[in-house]
């Protein structure tokens, strides 16, 4: 069975992630270079008060999957294939090898800043359980507005999808959604609107940043959420990847095509088991799995199994 491994997005973080790395050469290797490129240590960047900035959150998220990754690669335990949600496919370019580790701090340490910035208070996104794409695009329909903007985000499962826009739209919405048969709705722990057209502009910043950075062709299977598809060229990673704050994820579409590519064993970088949860259902007869809480010989020995039953 071929092994994949997922990265997650905002909202996953938790307090201390970094410091809960395992204590080995890869990770220890992963925070140096990363202070390095930052001019800072990243460990000051997983406190409760650090990780109410959404740059700090991101970089969390890019530094613990790609050392997490590493951890267990160095060990016998790499992927054959790689997705990441939102934040999480810049982690994953790097485990594929289509782009180099200081290049994605850089990038995304201006991606986190540029978000930040666009829109630091009054908006977010929110989840939506119980319902189907069209009937709650029908309901974000009646209230987005130009002054109170809400959009359809991530399509996460046929019927959990997220939205973002302004804090009124999304509990507007979140109101009429449980009216109208959702069985949840949830306000996420992301302060900004995420992959929707409210990021257009800053997408066109990224774009131009990463006009200076060279990607390569990934040695592994990156699969990118936002195009649902497998991506092999630099230019189309490079533009998926740029763009990517502003488009759809459409996560239950991307673990169905890992599953047709013979993903068996998807393995969660940390932090927490959001992508897992949702994962799972996609992989039937396979297994969904999260770092968070497991030993790293019990890791390890999983993915060995997974290689001998190939």
């Amino acid at each position: 069975m071929s092994i994949l491994f997922t990265f997650p997005g905002q909202g996953s973080q938790r307090t201390g992630m970094l410091h809960a790395l395992p204590d080995d050469s890869a990770v220890a290797a992963t925070l140096h270079e990363a202070a390095a490129v930052l001019g800072l240590d990243p460990l000051t960047l997983d406190t409760e008060a650090a990780l109410a900035s959404t740059r700090a959150v991101q970089l969390c998220l890019l530094i613990a999957g790609v050392a997490m990754a590493r951890s267990l690669a160095a060990q016998g335990g790499g992927p054959d294939m790689v997705a990441g949600f939102s934040i999480g496919e810049y982690p994953a370019a790097v485990v594929a090898g289509a782009l180099d580790y200081a290049d994605a701090l850089r990038l995304v340490a201006l991606r986190g800043r540029l978000m930040e910035e666009a829109y630091p208070s009054g908006y977010g996104m929110a989840a939506i359980v119980g319902l189907e794409q069209a009937p709650l695009a029908a309901l974000v329909a009646q209230i987005h507005s130009v002054a109170s903007p809400v959009h359809i985000a991530n399509l996460n499962a046929r019927r959990q999808i997220v939205i973002a826009g302004s804090e009124t739209a999304l509990q507007q919405v979140m109101a009429l959604a449980l009216e109208h048969g959702a069985s949840k709705v949830q306000r996420l722990a992301v302060n900004v609107p995420s992959h929707c057209p409210l990021f257009d502009a800053q997408a066109q910043e990224m774009a131009a940043a990463f006009a200076q950075v060279s990607l390569r062709r990934p040695v592994l299977t990156y699969l990118s959420s936002s195009a649902a598809r497998t991506l092999f060229e630099p230019a189309r990673i490079r533009d998926s990847l740029a763009s990517n704050m502003a488009r759809q994820v459409n996560w239950a579409d991307t673990v169905r095509l890992a599953w047709e590519r013979g993903a068996r064993l998807a393995l969660e970088m940390p932090s927490g088991a959001v992508l897992t949860r949702l994962t799972a259902p996609e992989l039937a007869d396979g297994l969904a799995i999260s770092c968070e809480g497991q030993r790293s010989d019990s890791l390890l020995a999983m993915l060995a199994e997974a290689r001998r039953t190939r």
